[in-house]
């Protein structure tokens, strides 16, 4: 039975791991799994570079090793069906198989390894080849046509099978990018150039209008892609991305180029000690603001004692915490200018503080959420500070919302592609980070960085604040429309950037579904039509043992192995405010029931794939369950169900 004091130590438990797993400029960095996918394209790109690049450029010591190492941890990672899944946790997929297949072609590894590559074709062929790989993505051609590329360079596919792709147009302005209705989406602009021109080197368009453009914009292109690639060399920090573009410009003859060759020190110095690559360097502004945000919503005080210094809000009852060293990191990861790669006003927020971050909507709103709980207690000097970010990321995010009302990733209205749409877990994410400065940290006045002197500058202030206001208000009666009109009938929400690798569709309405109901909880919404569907939704998945996370379409298998912790933790944090409901009560109760065995097990250790990447990667981070489950129990002893 759950008794109180067997939920709190569990709690306890799973908030000192956490505050454990800081680094030690006292942020979290945390740990992206490694993947089959970006080693398979790692091990092309550097394989190409090592055949076609200049000796003084590419020692042969140097990158061998690397391709060497990555080919023995692929060998060790093939599934019983004969392909590979992204994660080692992850059921097999055409097109991380196709793209292990190309590497080892490529590596010249073939001979030694047949009886594993002939494995392999038969389960890309039993998944429709060519074909099959162009239905997984449908019309988005961001992931398919890099992949037929990779093949093509490896001699698997001809090249009249990778679509053309309209690389002049990276040179046309930022503004006219997105009515241009590319084929790829906001952030793959590099993709666009590099492997738009090895088609085109490789297929020359028959149209002599069509072949006399793309001449022309060879070198403007390649400008554009040298002014996006960060200091660290790796685009978007994410090895797929930047693999494709070394493996596209060494493949026609450009392996010295100044691109690739900062492309290959970012592989070179983000390859694991057992030869993999992650989908990306990492999530670390994610990670943190996810963790600030769990340990502020348990009720920790998050900026630790500081009686010593005059205090802005409150004091904590709590100083077991103390995040006060993140929040000059967190202030220092907002994007002060115009991005290069999307030309994103300076104010947002990416996912990590390294140079490939793009300022996104979910990242800006996560940090504006951890500055409205650090604001709570901390110095004047501090709260100034962070009344100047807010100044900027309010705004910022605000000039993100899309015309449908709804929140994309990185690009007001860019195209219907998928992370260039506007999202169900983005709005909802937006909408609790502008009311959280609505109802908490004074929006308006403080937050448009005026000091009240004098009765003129008081009603200035007032007058800016109504103002203020009036914006917020409309953008959140907008994003609210959009909520429910994306609400499916059966009462769920289905989220861009998670995913449940069992769903027929491999979505992940668990997760979306909790995220917009966080949402209406903040805005004091949960007695509406379209949030009471959604508890109703929420509650019936729960399987028999308390877990959430199994698909629901009815006639596949559910059960406790296919339960994760994180999609278990978000669940009943959504239906934490609606527990005293007779009707939701009891799931509540055996919900918190399986997350305590879950900690007292050891099981919140064990992160589940439901991490979705660009185009559709699934990744899992090692912080995710316990940030989760520490939000979900803290909630749970603050405003749960009563218990002995």
């Amino acid at each position: 039975m759950l008794t109180r004091d067997r939920l709190q130590h569990a709690y306890r438990l799973v908030r000192d791991e956490l505050l454990a797993e800081r680094d030690s400029s006292g942020h979290w960095v945390g740990e992206l799994s490694s993947s089959a996918l970006s080693t398979a394209t790692a091990v092309s790109a550097l394989s190409i570079v090592r055949r076609h690049g200049a000796a003084e450029h590419y020692p042969p010591d140097r990158l061998q090793p690397l391709v060497a190492c990555g080919l023995e941890w692929l060998a060790g990672r093939q599934n019983d069906d004969g392909g590979w899944g992204d994660t080692d946790k992850s059921v097999s997929n055409i097109a991380t198989t196709m793209l292990i297949q190309a590497a080892f072609c490529l590596a010249g590894a073939t001979e030694g390894n047949a009886a594993m590559l002939d494995r392999a074709q038969q389960y890309i062929e039993a998944r429709g080849g060519v074909a099959g790989l162009r239905a997984r993505y449908g019309k988005d051609k961001t992931f398919a046509v890099p992949i037929l590329t990779n093949a093509a360079l490896a001699g698997l596919v001809p090249w009249h099978e990778v679509a053309p792709l309209p690389f002049e147009l990276a040179c046309l302005p930022s503004w006219l990018l997105g009515a241009a209705r590319l084929p790829v989406v906001s952030y793959a602009i590099p993709a666009l150039v590099a492997i738009g021109q090895a088609r085109y080197y490789h297929a020359r368009p028959s149209n002599p209008f069509v072949r006399f453009v793309r001449r022309l914009a060879l070198g403007p292109s390649l400008k554009v892609l040298e002014r996006m690639q960060p200091a660290s060399g790796g685009f978007l920090e994410a090895t797929p991305l930047t693999s494709f573009v070394v493996m596209s410009l060494a493949g026609i003859g450009r392996a010295a180029h100044p691109v690739a060759r900062r492309g290959v020190d970012f592989l070179a110095a983000s390859i694991r000690s057992d030869g993999s690559w992650p989908i990306d360097t990492n999530l670390a502004t994610w990670t943190t603001t996810l963790a600030i945000n769990a340990l502020a919503s348990a009720g920790e005080d998050v900026e630790g004692d500081r009686s010593d210094l005059p205090r802005s809000g409150p004091k904590g009852a709590s100083h077991k915490s103390d995040l006060s060293p993140c929040l000059d990191w967190l202030l220092s990861c907002q994007h002060r200018g115009v991005h290069p790669m999307t030309s994103a006003a300076p104010g947002g927020w990416g996912w990590t503080d390294l140079s490939g971050a793009v300022p996104d909507a979910d990242d800006t709103a996560g940090a504006l959420l951890a500055l409205a709980h650090l604001r709570q207690s901390c110095t004047v000097e501090e709260a100034e500070r962070i009344d100047r970010a807010a100044t900027l990321g309010l705004p910022w995010l605000l000039g993100l919302q899309n015309r449908d009302g709804g929140w994309p990733t990185f690009c007001r209205g860019w195209g219907n592609l998928p992370f260039d749409r506007s999202g169900v877990d983005l709005t909802a994410h937006a909408l609790r980070a502008l009311w959280a400065w609505v109802q908490g940290s004074g929006f308006g006045v403080q937050g448009s960085g005026f000091r009240v002197q004098g009765s003129e500058r008081r009603r200035l202030a007032a007058a800016l604040a109504r103002r203020d206001m009036a914006i917020v208000n409309r953008a959140v009666q907008r994003g609210l429309r959009y909520l429910a009109a994306q609400q499916r009938p059966d009462g769920s929400w289905v989220p861009l950037w998670f995913g449940n690798q069992h769903h027929p569709q491999e979505e992940n309405p668990v997760y979306g579904t909790a995220k917009v109901l966080m949402a209406y909880r903040d805005l004091g919404l949960l007695d509406t039509e379209p949030a009471r569907r959604g508890l109703n939704w929420l509650v019936a998945q729960e399987d028999a043992e308390g877990g959430w996370g199994g698909p629901t379409t009815p006639g596949l298998a559910r059960g406790p192995a296919m339960s994760s912790v994180e999609e278990t933790a978000v669940a009943i944090e959504a239906l934490l405010p609606a527990a005293s409901d007779p009707a939701t009560e009891p799931s509540v109760s055996k919900g918190l029931t399986w997350l305590v065995q879950a900690v007292h097990s050891g099981r919140h250790r064990e992160p589940s794939p439901i991490g979705l990447y660009f185009a559709r990667l699934w990744y899992y981070e090692r912080l995710y369950p316990l940030c989760f489950t520490l939000s979900a129990l803290g909630q749970a002893i603050r405003h749960g169900p009563e218990m002995r």
